[in-house]
């Protein structure tokens, strides 16, 4: 039996509180000047580091400046340019394809719209979400990586489990004025405290309302990420 969604409501607005006067100002990490580069970046970081994608993508920015060059690009190149980032092989037929979709159906732009930027190879709705959120100032979601996923259910906020569910479990609770920034500040907690592994317990800044801290096997996936 779940929690009731009045009191999940409260739970959620007294989370995001805390973690905003902890973290004022949340951001994406992931380096970037355009609309594609955006794009680029937010594939290649599938099950891989922000920190590595920003590392290899220094780089490739540089060589790869518009979806035509990409389009032009062949995949063993790609996957190449991109060594380092996690599934480079796939990825690189990922951006092959990419290109050449955006020549073909959007001019070489970026587009705007959660069904075109899902058409696209390697993007999904966590992908779309951040591309229209960082890239067109539109938010239609919320982005449900890993770190929003372990924390989300750690805290109570939800008993799903794949993405998608979570992701219109939190829309209900909520507000979408936080909608953008709550991703960042549960990454921002999720790095610095609530681990997938080794979760910082002690002194955590949410550890007195936090179920899982207070015993409640249902929402502890401490044992390791969901996905």
């Amino acid at each position: 039996m779940g929690t009731p969604l009045d009191t999940r409501t409260e739970q959620a607005r007294e989370v995001v509180d805390r973690l905003y006067a902890e973290y004022p100002e949340p951001t994406i990490s992931l380096n970037f000047e355009s609309r594609l580069e955006l794009l680029i970046a937010v594939v290649l970081s599938a099950q891989c580091t922000d920190e590595r994608v920003n590392q290899v993508t220094e780089d490739l920015f540089e060589k790869y400046e518009s979806a035509e060059e990409f389009a032009a690009a062949s995949e063993e190149q790609l996957a190449e340019d991109i060594y380092g980032i996690t599934f480079h092989n796939s990825k690189g037929g990922y951006l092959k394809g990419i290109g050449e979709q955006l020549v073909e159906n959007h001019d070489g732009e970026v587009p705007d719209t959660m069904s075109a930027l899902t058409d696209l190879p390697g993007v999904g709705r966590k992908t779309a979400n951040v591309v229209l959120q960082h890239g067109h100032d539109l938010t239609e979601g919320i982005v449900v990586d890993t770190h929003v996923q372990r924390i989300s259910r750690r805290l109570g906020l939800t008993e799903e489990e794949t993405p998608a569910k979570i992701e219109r479990e939190l829309m209900e609770l909520i507000p979408e004025s936080d909608w953008k920034e709550c991703t960042h500040l549960f990454i921002e907690f999720g790095r610095d405290t609530c681990t997938a592994r080794s979760p910082a317990c002690d002194g955590c800044l949410l550890a007195d309302i936090c179920p899982s801290e207070q015993g409640d096997s249902e929402t502890d996936l401490a044992s390791g990420e969901p996905w």
